[in-house]
């Protein structure tokens, strides 16, 4: 299985992303946002940020969660290479809440090798599912 993959898409970016547990894909869908802005191997670890955020299902969360890594790579200039995601069920039908530990940089366009400016996530076509045991997340990024 792979972590994740590009789809063609006509004017953005598409990508589904797999995991064995909701946190995996949650990792995998935030490093295939992260490569299709930036060369990975062009950021280095030396900043830590941390994400923490709550929704009603696992299908918003991800929603804001992405929308959130796009926030801090405009707002505060943050290039993340890598995110440990933790996600815990709140209670019976209560939601979610997700802690994710992000590794990255300061963004430097003569240190890192961009592509894509990633504006926001769009809800046409996302969506997140558990099929056959495999989490599986699709997400279109406007660009």
């Amino acid at each position: 299985m792979k972590p994740y993959t590009f789809l063609d898409h006509t004017a953005d970016v598409l990508f589904e992303a797999n995991g064995k547990t909701l946190d995996e894909m949650f990792q995998n869908a935030a490093l295939a946002l992260q490569e299709s802005q930036f060369e990975l191997k062009t950021i280095s670890s030396k900043k830590k940020k941390t994400i923490k955020m709550g929704d009603k299902n696992a299908e918003m969360l991800l929603f804001h969660f992405l929308q959130e890594l796009i926030f801090l790579k405009d707002a505060e200039r943050f290039a993340a290479n890598g995110c440990k995601v933790n996600i815990k069920e709140i209670g019976a039908g209560k939601g979610f809440s997700l802690t994710a530990a992000c590794t990255g940089d300061t963004l430097d366009l003569s240190r890192q090798k961009t592509k894509v400016d990633a504006k926001a996530i769009t809800l046409h076509q996302f969506s997140v599912k558990k099929e056959k045991g495999i989490w599986r997340a699709r997400v279109i990024v406007d660009i």
